[in-house]
C-alpha cells in the first residue's frame, strides 16, 4: 500500500481533499476547521483506493492490517481460527498499544464496537464492518486525538472517508488463487450513480459487493508449518520437541503419559476405576483392540523399558500417535463477506447541502475444528469440587474423569441404577468384575466446526452549509446496530455426555454405530446472539472572527451526543449448574451501556505568514460518573517554502472497555507455576523419590507440584478510572524539489493508570505460606493428589479484579519518502517509501519494575505474544505509460527476539527458552509484489497481481500463538506463498 505523507499544499496539496462546493478548501482528519492547505501540525498519511489497487491489495481490511505503524497486538482474520476471543474479526493496532488505543471512524463519526471484546477486555471497531467499493481514501491520523474525537484515540485515529459523489457506472470482477492451487478469493462489486451536485443539484448512487475466501489448512503447506512434530527444526545441534500426542522424543523413545490432560487417537482407551471410591488402577487400554488406531493416527507399543519408565501413570501397552496440526490444524478461516450501499446528496437552497446514508454488510466466517472431546479444562466462574465421585464422572482439579458405570439404566426413571434395575454396561469391560472403567479419548465420527455470521447496519444524515460570509455549521447524525450470531457444532455438551453414559445409549466400542439423533444429542448446536449498538449527533459551527498578519483567526465550536451498548450473553454459561454446559467453548459475557455528552472547540491561528499555532479540547461526561478534559496545541513553521517544522503536545484518555467494568462471565488463563510461588515449608510435605522437595531442588519436586497450573480469572471492576494519556509529536517536512517530498516525525505517548490485571503473586505466596490471602483476592485451591491425602493442595484458582496501575509508554520515529516525476511525455515514475520505527515499548508497575518489549515477542499481556518489531515498512514504484502501468512494492518486517520480560527476567533474555532449537532472533521478513494494469479501452481496465513473488514464507516462530510456526500479524498474507490475482474494472 502506497502511503502519501501529508505535506505542504505544493508538494501533494490534493492528497486529502475534501472540497466544498467552491473547491477551495479542505478538511483533514483531527481538525473541525477547513483550510487551503493539507499540512497540519498533526501528523497525517493518506492512502487511496488508487494506491491500494498498485498494491494489488484487495480489501481495505488486508490495507490497514499493513499500515507501517500497525505493529503487536493487531487481530488479524486468521486469528479468528486459532483461539481469537474476538472470532470472526479484525482490528488494527497503532505504536504497538493494542486494538483499544487506536480510534477508527467512518467519515469522521463513530461505529459501533464489534460484540465480542479482544482478549474478552478491549473494544474495537471491526475493520470488516467497513464497505470496500465506497471507500475514497483513508486518512490516519498518527498523534492524539482526544480533543478532537475523545475516548479511545490515544495511539491515533484511522478515519475512512466514503465516496460522496459517483456518476455513471463502475464494476469489478476478480479472482486470486496461490501457485500452490489453494487459498481461492473472489470479489464482485457494481457501483451506480446519477446526478451531478454542480449541474442537476444533486448525486445519488448505490453500491453492492460479494467478497470470499477459502479455508486453508496447514496440511497445505511444507513442514513445519503443517506437524507439530518439531524434531527437525534444528540449531546449533538442539532440536525441536515432538508435540505430536503420544508422540516419541528426539532419542525415539517414548517421554510419558497424562491421563489428565491427554486426549490421543480415535479409538477410546479405558482403565480399572473402583466402583465406591472411584479411584483407578492399571493400565489403560483400548476399548476395542479390533478397532486399532484410524488412519489418522499411527500406532506405537511401547516397550518393556518405556512401560517401566511410566508405572503408575497407567499408560497403556499401545498408544496413537496423532499429530493434531497436520490433521485439523487451520490457517485462514473461510470468509464471505457482501453487503450493499446506497448515498443520496442534495442542493439545499443556494449553497447548503444534506446527505444521508445507509450501509449494510454481512461477514460469514467459519472454520473447522479438531475431533470432538469428552474432557476438558473447566472455565471460570465454575469450579469442579475437590476430588469427588458422582454418578458417572470423577473431579480431578478442573478437569474430569469420565467413568463408565457397571450398570447402565433407562434415563430418568430411577434415582439409583443397581443390578436390580440395571443392565451391565455394555461399554464396559471391567462391568463384569464390579468396576467402573475411567474413560479418554475423541469421538472418532464428530469434528468441532465454528461459524459467526455479523451484520451490520448503518445509516448517516447531515447537513453544512454557511452561515454567512465568514461563518458556517455542519450537523450530522449516525446510528449502527451489529448483531453476531455464533453457531458451534461438535463439542460435547457435558450433562448429555453423563445421560448417554448412564443408560448406555451412545456405544463407545463401536462409535460409527451411533445413530444421528444420539450424536445430535449429546453434541447439540450452540447458538448465541451478541449485538452491539450505537447512536451518535454532533454539530458545530466554524468560522473567522478577524485577520492577524498570517492569515484569518479561526474558531470552531461543537457539541456531541453518544450512546453506547453491548449485550453479549455467554456463549457456555454455568448458570443452570456446573454440567449444564459444554466443553472446551468460551464462556465469556458482557452487558453494559453508556451515554457521552460532549462540547469541544478548536482556534487556528496563523500568527505570521510563516507561524501557525493550532489549540483544541474536549470535555466528555459519562452517565457512569465519569469525566475527562482532553487539550491539544499544535505549532507549524514554514521556515523557508521548501521546509515545514510541525509538533503537537496533547493529552486523551480511554475508558473502561464493557469487558473491564461490566463483564457477568469473566476470563481465565492458565500460568505455569515456578519455584519462586513456594515455600520451603508447603514443598517440604511433597517430598519426592527424587529427593528433598524445596524451592532449591524444585526439579526434584513431584510432577504433581512441577507442571501443574493455575487458572488466573480477572473479574470485572465497575469502579475503574479511566486511562490518561499524554503524547507529543516532532517532524519536518522537506520538498527541495517539486514533487519531491520527504518527512520525519517523532512520537511520544505515555498512559498511567492503565487498565491491567492484578499480580497475583502476593496471593499465592500467602497461600502456600499459610498466612491470611491480600484484600482483593480469592484464592480456590485444587484437588488433593490423591483422594483423601492429608497434605495441602495447590492453587487451582485466583480470582481479582482489574485495576488502575501500570504505565505504558511508546516512542518512535516515522518516516517517508515521495516522487512523482514525469520521465517524458506519457511516461510517469512515482515512488513512495513509508516506515516506522519503535524506539522503546515499556510498562512501568506499581513497584517500580519496568519492562520492555520493543524487539521482542512480548509483552504477553499487552501484545497477546505476536511481537513488537522494531522496523516495519513499504516501498512502492510505479511507471505509468498511460495505457499500460507497473508497479513493484517490497515490504518488511522486521525482525526481533523469542524474549518477554513478563515471561523472562531481562530485557531480550531468551533463557527462559528450555529448548533452543530456534535462534533467539526471529528473522527479518521482507517480500516483493508486482502488479500491472492494462487499460484496454477508456472504460475498461485488465490487472494482474503477482504477490510474494519469490514464494517466500514467514519466518519461523514457534512462540507466538494464533498461528502456528508463525506469526500471523507478521506472516498472516506471506503463509499463502506466490499469490496471483487477475481482474477487470469497468467504468461508464
Amino acid at each position: 500500500m502506497t502511503f502519501l505523507a501529508i505535506a505542504p499544499a505544493m508538494a501533494q496539496g490534493q492528497a486529502a481533499e475534501d472540497t466544498d462546493a467552491s473547491g477551495e478548501t479542505i478538511v483533514v482528519t483531527g481538525s473541525l476547521l477547513r483550510r487551503t492547505d493539507a499540512a497540519t501540525p498533526s501528523p497525517v498519511s493518506v492512502v487511496t483506493t488508487e494506491n491500494l489497487e498498485s498494491r494489488g491489495i484487495a480489501t481495505i481490511q488486508e490495507g490497514l492490517q499493513r499500515l507501517t505503524a500497525n505493529n503487536g497486538p493487531a487481530l488479524t482474520n486468521s486469528f479468528s481460527a486459532n483461539g481469537a476471543f474476538a472470532g470472526g474479526a479484525s482490528a488494527v493496532s497503532l505504536r504497538g498499544l493494542s486494538t483499544n488505543s487506536t480510534l477508527v471512524l467512518f467519515d469522521g463519526m463513530r461505529a459501533a464496537y464489534y460484540p465480542l471484546s479482544d482478549d474478552g477486555t478491549r473494544n474495537f471497531v471491526d475493520l470488516n464492518t467497513i464497505p470496500d467499493d465506497i471507500v475514497e481514501r483513508i486518512e490516519v491520523l498518527r498523534d492524539g486525538a482526544s480533543s478532537s474525537y475523545g475516548a479511545d484515540a490515544i495511539a491515533g485515529v484511522v478515519n475512512v472517508i466514503t465516496k460522496k459523489n459517483f456518476k455513471g457506472v463502475s464494476g469489478r470482477a476478480e479472482t486470486g488463487i496461490s501457485s500452490r492451487g489453494d487459498g481461492q478469493q473472489y470479489r464482485l462489486s457494481l457501483t451506480a450513480g446519477t446526478g451531478d451536485l454542480e449541474e442537476n443539484g444533486y448525486n445519488a448512487y448505490i453500491s453492492g459487493f460479494y467478497y470470499n475466501s477459502k479455508q486453508l489448512k496447514n496440511n497445505a503447506r511444507r513442514y513445519p508449518y503443517n506437524s507439530d512434530d518439531y524434531r527437525r527444526v534444528c540449531n546449533d545441534g538442539n532440536c525441536g520437541p515432538n508435540n505430536v500426542v503420544d508422540g516419541l522424543d528426539a532419542d525415539g523413545a517414548y517421554p510419558g503419559f497424562s491421563p489428565v490432560v491427554t486426549n490421543t487417537g480415535s479409538n477410546f482407551f479405558v482403565r480399572p476405576a473402583d466402583a465406591a471410591t472411584g479411584a483407578q488402577s492399571g493400565s489403560y487400554q483400548l476399548l476395542n483392540p479390533a478397532a486399532g488406531c484410524n488412519g489418522r493416527t499411527t500406532p506405537y507399543t511401547l516397550t518393556p523399558g518405556e512401560l517401566a519408565d511410566n508405572a503408575g501413570t497407567g499408560v497403556p501397552t499401545t498408544v496413537c500417535q496423532e499429530d493434531l496440526t497436520k490433521n485439523y490444524g487451520v490457517i485462514n478461516p473461510d470468509i464471505q463477506r457482501y453487503g450493499g450501499s446506497a448515498r443520496f446528496t442534495a442542493r439545499i437552497g443556494d449553497s447548503s447541502e444534506a446527505y444521508a446514508q445507509f450501509n449494510f454488510l454481512q461477514t460469514d466466517v467459519s472454520y473447522d475444528g479438531l475431533p470432538s472431546t469428552i474432557r476438558a479444562n473447566a472455565p471460570a466462574p465454575f469450579y469442579f469440587p475437590r476430588y469427588s465421585t458422582s454418578g458417572n464422572v470423577a473431579y480431578y482439579g478442573n478437569n474430569t474423569i469420565l467413568q463408565l458405570p457397571v450398570y447402565v439404566c433407562p434415563r430418568g426413571t430411577i434415582a439409583a441404577c443397581t443390578a436390580g434395575n440395571g443392565t451391565l454396561n455394555p461399554n464396559n469391560p471391567f462391568a463384569a468384575s464390579g468396576q467402573k472403567a475411567a474413560i479418554i479419548g475423541r469421538i472418532p465420527n464428530s469434528f468441532e466446526h465454528d461459524e459467526s455470521r455479523t451484520r451490520a447496519y448503518r445509516g448517516a444524515i447531515g447537513i453544512k452549509g454557511p452561515i454567512n460570509e465568514k461563518w458556517s455549521y455542519q450537523v450530522d447524525a449516525t446510528a449502527m446496530h451489529m448483531d453476531l450470531r455464533r453457531k458451534s457444532d461438535g463439542y460435547v455438551y457435558i450433562q448429555h455426555l453423563l445421560d448417554v453414559i448412564a443408560d448406555g445409549s451412545y456405544n463407545f466400542v463401536n462409535p460409527g454405530a451411533n445413530s444421528q439423533a444420539t450424536l445430535d444429542y449429546l453434541m447439540p448446536t450452540d447458538i448465541a446472539t451478541s449485538t452491539s449498538d450505537m447512536v451518535q449527533a454532533q454539530a458545530n459551527v466554524a468560522g473567522d472572527l478577524f485577520d492577524l498578519p498570517g492569515g484569518p483567526l479561526q474558531v470552531a465550536f461543537g457539541a456531541s451526543f453518544r450512546y453506547e451498548a453491548i449485550d453479549s450473553p455467554s456463549f457456555n454459561s454455568d448458570i443452570n449448574g456446573g454440567t449444564e454446559r459444554y466443553y472446551r467453548l468460551n464462556g465469556f459475557a458482557v452487558k453494559g451501556s453508556r451515554r457521552v455528552y460532549s462540547a469541544y472547540a478548536e482556534i487556528n491561528a496563523p500568527i505570521i505568514e510563516q507561524v501557525e499555532v493550532n489549540a483544541s479540547g474536549r470535555y466528555d461526561r459519562y452517565s457512569g460518573g465519569l469525566d475527562n478534559f482532553s487539550p491539544k496545541v499544535g505549532v507549524k513553521v514554514t521556515p523557508i517554502r521548501e521546509v515545514v517544522l510541525r509538533g503537537t503536545y496533547s493529552k486523551g484518555f480511554r475508558v473502561p472497555s464493557f469487558g473491564e467494568a461490566n463483564a457477568t462471565f469473566p476470563t481465565t488463563g492458565f500460568v505455569g507455576n515456578n519455584a519462586t510461588l513456594f515455600n520451603d515449608t508447603y514443598l517440604a510435605q511433597y517430598t519426592g523419590p527424587g529427593g528433598l522437595c524445596s524451592v532449591a531442588t524444585f526439579s526434584q519436586c513431584p510432577q504433581y507440584i512441577r507442571s501443574g497450573t493455575y487458572g488466573a480469572t480477572s473479574l470485572a471492576n465497575p469502579d475503574l478510572k479511566a486511562e490518561k494519556s499524554r503524547s507529543f509529536t516532532a517532524g519536518v517536512l522537506i520538498e527541495p524539489i517539486r514533487n519531491l517530498s520527504f518527512s520525519v516525525d517523532y512520537y511520544n505517548i505515555k498512559k498511567t493508570g492503565a487498565i491491567t490485571t492484578a499480580d497475583n503473586t502476593p496471593a499465592l505466596q500467602a497461600y502456600y505460606a499459610g498466612q491470611p490471602i491480600p484484600t482483593g483476592f480469592n484464592v480456590i485451591e485444587d484437588v488433593p493428589i490423591a483422594p483423601g491425602d492429608p497434605r495441602q493442595p495447590r492453587v487451582a484458582f485466583v480470582q481479582s479484579g482489574f485495576i488502575n496501575a501500570d504505565t505504558v509508554k511508546s516512542e518512535g520515529l516515522d518516516f517517508s519518502a515521495n516522487l512523482n516525476l514525469p520521465l517524458s511525455d506519457g511516461i510517469r515514475w512515482t515512488s513512495s517509501l513509508d516506515a516506522s520505527y519503535i524506539l522503546r515499548l515499556e510498562t512501568t508497575f506499581p513497584d517500580g519494575t519496568t519492562q520492555r518489549y520493543d524487539g521482542t515477542l512480548g509483552n504477553f499481556n499487552l501484545t497477546a505474544g505476536s511481537g513488537t518489531p522494531k522496523w516495519r515498512g513499504t516501498w512502492t514504484n510505479t511507471v505509468d505509460f498511460g495505457s499500460l502501468a507497473l508497479s513493484g512494492t517490497a515490504n518488511f518486517f522486521g525482525g526481533y527476539d523469542l524474549s518477554a520480560m513478563d515471561q523472562g527476567d531481562d530485557y531480550k533474555d531468551c533463557g527462559q527458552m528450555t529448548d533452543h532449537y530456534l535462534p533467539c532472533r526471529v528473522k527479518d521478513y521482507i517480500t516483493f509484489d508486482l502488479n500491472a494494469q492494462v487499460k484496454a479501452t477508456e472504460k475498461l481496465t485488465f490487472y494482474v497481481n503477482m504477490l510474494n513473488v519469490f514464494d517466500k514464507l514467514p519466518p519461523l516462530d514457534t512462540v507466538t500463538y494464533g498461528a502456528h510456526a508463525y506469526n500471523p500479524v507478521q506472516g498472516g498474507e506471506g503463509i499463502l506463498g506466490r499469490y496471483f490475482r487477475i481482474g477487470a474494472k469497468i467504468s461508464y
